[in-house]
């Protein structure tokens, strides 16, 4: 009720407003009205100088038209009054009196400097700083939305997050389009009072010696008191909403209101209060101006540097005080053993000499690569990789990193921050000199070379990279290699959630009801681990959904999903139109897998004696040496039966060898096996 009752107000209220123009209104409720429309303008001032942000007063466009008119509505009562009786009631002949005192020129000319100031400084600058305001909002709202869109697939916000965001950018090219709109009619508003008040005198003088009988002398003392009076009274108003206006299109970079930011900002350098005291001082000292006028100002403004300084200082050692208090509570206080036990999920580590990489000051770009790495992932695998902890470790030789894994060193290298990695095409170029080394991702043979070698190194068919490049492909070759350890029921729930927002029917059959998190969890995981995308969560729910209710074990529940991602894993490993080359497992490997499963309470598993298995080995390694000298990539072809229990086997030697199955394949693609592995 109570809304209802402020709603029906408020379109009384502007109802009344356009009523006033028409009607008429009594001088008493006349001055009543002057006055509120005073009150208005410097509450809407005052609101304009607290605010912390433009959209924290996003109404000020739609209240900047209405106070207008309420403007408006108020001048042309005062004029049919002055017009028809003479008066004006007594705000608007005090006003008259006062800034006349006896003199009508001088009032005039007070009265239209007045309306200069207003129409050309604030108005004209309020209006040119909100058309480029606008302007600028518009033009800045891609790169907005895709800081956004990088932010939120980083991980360091969530969707709810982003949604504000996106939002609040919206509002703020909606404000100041309609500010840039709103700017005009104070302008208009201006120009209308000055034309009243040419029409309240001339009106006035034909009216006051025609119809009153007054001479030329009385009509023109009356009415241009009364029209001044009237002028002055709205554009004090107009001056004060003009102001408000300025000051929030002008908020920017602000995180305080107005007396914040002048306290901090413009107060924040007691030093140049000595500096300006000094060249006061002086002014008084050399030149006519004489020093008692100059003196004591000067004297005032170095007083309040020195105060200025004072509490600066005392805030300063208050501030150091209070942090030592805080660290020593931190390092007393039990939780500050517990923030140790905590351990991050990815650690990136360097040593003092490769600081650079990460300064974005000096150039590095090690931060902007994890993100782009993170993205990438997230292309590729379907994971959110958590954020990565950059630090630099004295420990470390100065050109030496280390990747940590949940605490664990899992790769280490070391970079030559002022040469590039070449790496050999197959054959060596002597010409081609550097400091060998090994390339840190994948193994491979290479050199540093320096800049004079760089071009000829790339002519010689060596692939150059430098070493920021080396770091994020050795990143982002590990953050794959331990997808699986990166995923756990915290972001098992986090992807299900993602899930729901969008196919909600298929999260509510799958958990709880036939899988918990933690079996999803599993199952996504031995995805991972064999480097298989989990991007397609809805494919691969609804296989878990299909076949939950069958059986619960996490390996045969993984390859139902493998089967179901047939599409993509064919696209993955698959070059279209090229035949796709194979090891084949024979009969007798297949036999002898089959017969060494072995099952018990929690499921299946492979026990094959340590003769055979290494037997299996070494076939496998022949057969794969041979496929890798020929150019191709090695990947076993296995019978669906056993296919997990020969992954199982292989991921012992050979994990990075992909082992796929007959029903993984689309029956389009041509398969020819260069290799048959027996025992």
């Amino acid at each position: 009720m109570k809304a209802k009752a402020r709603d029906i107000f408020v379109l009384v209220g502007v109802i009344g407003i356009v009523l006033m123009m028409v009607l008429p209104i009594p001088k008493v409720l006349l001055d009543i009205l002057l006055i509120i429309n005073i009150s208005i303008a410097l509450m809407i001032l005052l609101i304009a100088m607290n605010t912390r942000e433009a959209l924290q007063f996003s109404i000020f466009p739609a209240l900047l038209l209405i106070t207008t008119l309420f403007r408006l509505s108020l001048n042309i009562s005062t004029t049919k009054l002055i017009l028809s009786e003479g008066e004006a009631g007594d705000v608007v002949h005090t006003f008259g009196e006062w800034i006349t005192q006896g003199n009508i020129a001088v009032g005039m000319v007070v009265f239209l400097i007045l309306v200069i100031v207003q129409f050309i400084v604030i108005t004209k600058g309020s209006e040119r700083v909100a058309e480029v305001a606008a302007r600028f909002t518009l033009d800045a709202m891609p790169g907005k939305q895709m800081a956004i869109d990088a932010d939120l697939n980083a991980g360091l916000i969530n969707e709810m997050q982003a949604k504000e965001r996106r939002q609040k950018i919206e509002r703020e090219a909606d404000f100041f389009g309609a500010m840039d709109g709103a700017s005009k009619f104070v302008k208009g508003d201006a120009i209308a009072s000055i034309i009243i008040l040419i029409i309240n005198l001339l009106g006035g003088f034909i009216i006051g010696m025609a119809m009153h009988g007054m001479d030329f002398g009385t009509a023109a003392q009356t009415y241009s008191i009364l029209s001044i009076g009237d002028g002055l009274v709205s554009q004090i108003p107009a001056l004060l909403i003009s102001t408000a206006a300025g000051l929030i299109v002008t908020r920017s970079a602000s995180t305080g209101n107005l007396a914040e930011d002048l306290s901090s900002q413009v107060l924040a350098y007691p030093k140049l209060l000595y500096i300006v005291s000094a060249t006061i001082a002086m002014l008084g000292l050399f030149t006519p101006i004489g020093p008692l006028a100059t003196l004591p100002f000067a004297g005032l403004l170095g007083y309040a540097g020195y105060r200025m300084q004072q509490t600066l200082d005392r805030n300063t050692i208050s501030e150091e005080q209070l942090e030592e208090e805080q660290q020593i509570e931190e390092v007393r206080s039990p939780e500050s053993v517990i923030n140790l036990l905590q351990v991050d999920p990815i650690e990136f580590e360097f040593g003092y000499g490769l600081i650079p990489l990460a300064d974005v000051q000096q150039g590095g770009d090690l931060l902007d690569r994890i993100i782009m790495i993170r993205r990438q992932c997230a292309l590729e695998l379907g994971l959110v990789v958590p954020v990565i902890r950059i630090r630099d470790n004295i420990q470390l030789k100065p050109n030496e990193y280390v990747i940590k894994i949940k605490g664990n060193v899992v790769a280490r290298g070391e970079l030559l921050l002022n040469h590039y990695l070449a790496m050999s095409p197959g054959y060596d170029d002597e010409t081609v000199t550097g400091i060998e080394t090994v390339e840190p991702a994948f193994g491979l043979p290479a050199l540093w070379v320096d800049e004079t070698m760089k071009e000829r190194a790339e002519m010689s068919g060596y692939t150059v990279v430098d070493p920021p490049s080396v770091v994020a492909t050795h990143l982002t070759e590990m953050v794959k290699k331990h997808a699986h350890e990166l995923i756990g029921r915290q972001e098992t729930r986090a992807l299900v959630d993602t899930v729901k927002e969008q196919y909600p029917a298929i999260v509510d059959e799958l958990i709880p009801n036939i899988l918990s998190i933690g079996d999803v969890q599993k199952v996504l995981a031995k995805l991972l681990r064999e480097k298989i995308s989990i991007r397609d969560l809805v494919s691969i729910f609804e296989t878990l959904a299909d076949y939950g209710s069958y059986t619960k074990d996490p390996d045969v529940l993984t390859e139902y999903v493998r089967q179901a991602l047939a599409r993509q894993i064919t696209q993955q490993f698959a070059v279209p139109g090229e035949t796709l080359r194979v090891i084949t497992v024979g009969p007798t490997l297949e036999k002898k897998i089959a017969d060494s499963v072995q099952q018990n309470e929690h499921g299946s598993y492979l026990a094959m004696d340590p003769g055979t298995t290494q037997q299996v080995f070494q076939r496998f390694q022949e057969q794969i040496g041979r496929i890798i000298q020929s150019g191709y990539q090695p990947i076993v072809l296995a019978s669906p039966t056993i296919r997990m229990y020969l992954r199982q086997l292989m991921e012992r030697a050979m994990q990075d060898i992909p082992v796929l199955s007959y029903n993984e394949l689309e029956p389009n693609v041509e398969i020819q096996s260069v290799g048959v592995v027996n025992v």
